[in-house]
């Protein structure tokens, strides 16, 4: 492709004038204040910087300093991408600190070496034409250099950056870093919640000799559920993030109980159910939202659509959609592993009982949704087999 032909007449676009310039910065500026979703941010700044310069496709990358890579979650036409940190015109300029930009990645010959094992070797892959290039790092409120913009190809007649892009972009770095360095943290905080969640999850099954690996398998099943269902992704991540809570309850069982191999007598399942209320009344109060959602799942995934459930035995849509899902996502796992007082049933014989059981035991929509998505639940009830946790052990 010729360089003439990468800005087509009808793709070129004029440089903004001062009064576009503040409305795309107020704009961005208001979204990115209210987005606390990591790739979200990065999306949001990209799409900032390219409208503000008037480039074809803009990307922010961020320095893993533990891993010496550049990546980036989002880019304008591409997936996650990772690259050395010292690959490419960004890895230079992230490596020396310093901003670069080119009239013509082709024919550059200062930045040769980095141009060819960036951008002239993702064109071959790609089939996309690089001329204009311009990189600038940012930094965190430390002064240390955490990532770089990376614009690609002027849309305008001209065909290349200015010293006024230069200016723009830089403005724009420097916002990005300070926006990125909040929502990296709150990243980890909620990264650390999710863990701390998930490892309750592990103990409360622990105690009834379940490997990690099953609330890992319900919180998998419950997401496919869910977005089989029609709900939002945001929702459906909230599901599984509190479904390994399902069963949180059972540290207050005794292992006599919790762990008896043969059938429990009518006083020892009445306390074994009481771990739905325990579970329920651990979480309740809370004020964040995915232990209150952990609170409902503790207490109704033992309910069923004929009412004959516990611990309230409601019934029917009066049980709470994430309960009807987790109470598939559980005995579908449950049934299919082996435990101290049963054998793993083979899976003809579980899909049969979810057949017998729609409108029974569970909600008939969500049964319909089960076998709609099989094929993705038994990917991710093969993705963490306990074998599979088994021969992690085993390298550790």
């Amino acid at each position: 492709m010729d360089n003439d032909q990468i800005t087509t007449r009808s793709q070129i676009k004029h440089d903004l004038d001062p009064q576009e310039m503040l409305r795309v910065i107020f704009d961005y500026a208001a979204k990115i204040a209210n987005e606390r979703v990591l790739e979200n941010v990065l999306m949001l700044m990209a799409d900032m910087g390219r409208e503000m310069i008037v480039s074809d496709r803009c990307t922010v990358w961020l320095l893993d300093k533990s891993k010496n890579e550049l990546w980036s979650k989002v880019a304008h036409g591409l997936d996650e991408i990772r690259i050395p940190s010292t690959a490419g015109l960004v890895g230079y300029a992230v490596t020396h600190d310093k901003a670069v930009f080119i009239d013509d990645a082709y024919t550059n010959e200062q930045y040769k070496t980095y141009l060819l094992n960036g951008a002239l070797h993702t064109d071959q892959q790609t089939g996309y034409r690089t001329k204009a290039l311009m990189v600038i790092p940012f930094r965190d409120s430390q002064g240390e250099i955490m990532g770089a913009y990376q614009a690609i190809n002027k849309l305008t007649e001209c065909q290349q950056f200015s010293d006024k892009d230069m200016e723009y972009l830089t403005l724009a770095s420097s916002y990005a870093g300070k926006s990125l360095e909040s929502a990296l943290l709150t990243n980890e905080i909620e990264a650390t919640q999710k863990e701390i969640i998930f490892r309750m999850g592990e103990i409360g099954e622990s105690r009834s000799k379940e490997t990690g690996n099953h609330v890992k398998r319900v919180a998998e099943y419950s997401y496919i559920l869910a977005r089989g269902l029609g709900m939002s992704k945001e929702e459906s991540e909230l599901l599984k993030i509190a479904s390994p809570m399902h069963d949180i309850g059972k540290v207050a069982i005794p292992d006599s109980v919790l762990n008896k191999p043969g059938k429990l007598t009518e006083e020892e399942f009445k306390l074994m159910q009481n771990h739905t209320v325990i579970g329920y009344n651990l979480l309740k109060n809370s004020n964040r939202h995915i232990l209150k959602t952990a609170a409902v799942v503790a207490y109704e995934h033992h309910e069923k659509w004929n009412g004959r459930g516990y611990p309230r035995g409601i019934k029917g849509e009066d049980i709470h959609i994430y309960g009807r899902i987790t109470a598939i996502a559980d005995v579908f796992d449950a049934l299919g592993s082996e435990r101290v007082y049963k054998k793993a049933w083979d899976l003809d014989r579980i899909l049969q009982l979810f057949t017998e059981e729609r409108g029974e035991h569970f909600d008939p929509q969500v049964v319909d949704v089960f076998f709609e998505q099989l094929p993705a639940i038994l990917h991710a009830r093969e993705q963490y087999a306990d074998s599979a946790l088994e021969d992690s052990a085993d390298v550790k």
